[in-house]
């Protein structure tokens, strides 16, 4: 730290006013009582609508393989730091046939990344992914 900073630091320090200065009045002089923090440990009690129990063993049937996986720039990020193959790993996760999608505004974004981001570029590539048209470029506004 620079010696101008340290200075003006300690200047600062001094200007403050300690709890025995004359000036202060008896009510100020006493420290301030911290406020009790509520228990946040503590169970809250709220109303939660109760579903039928009719739908307990009941799930979406339309939903099986082959998995369409909408993939974006920090998914392939992390398998890469991971050291994954991405449609490998898809594969072992949900046990099933897995399409990785990707739109034209997230490959957009990483070609903005430039050289440091060459090998998710080289990943998103792969023809084994499924190109999405957008019709925005910002990957934010992707829905």
């Amino acid at each position: 730290m620079e010696k101008q900073k340290k200075a003006r630091k300690y200047a600062t320090m001094k200007r403050m006013l300690s709890l025995q200065d004359q000036r202060l009045k008896e009510k100020d002089r006493l420290k301030p009582k911290k406020k009790e923090k509520k228990d946040s440990s503590a169970l809250k009690e709220r109303e939660v609508p109760q579903h039928p129990s009719c739908l307990f063993f009941q799930y979406n049937t339309q939903l099986g393989p082959p998995y369409h996986i909408l993939v974006d720039t920090n998914f392939i990020n992390f398998s890469i730091k991971a050291k994954l193959d991405l449609v490998q790993s898809m594969m072992d996760c949900l046990y099933a046939k897995c399409i990785p999608c990707i739109t034209d505004c997230v490959m957009a974004e990483i070609e903005k990344l430039g050289q440091k981001y060459r090998v998710a570029l080289r990943i998103a590539k792969d023809l084994r992914f499924e190109g999405l048209p957008c019709t925005h470029t910002q990957r934010n506004l992707c829905r």
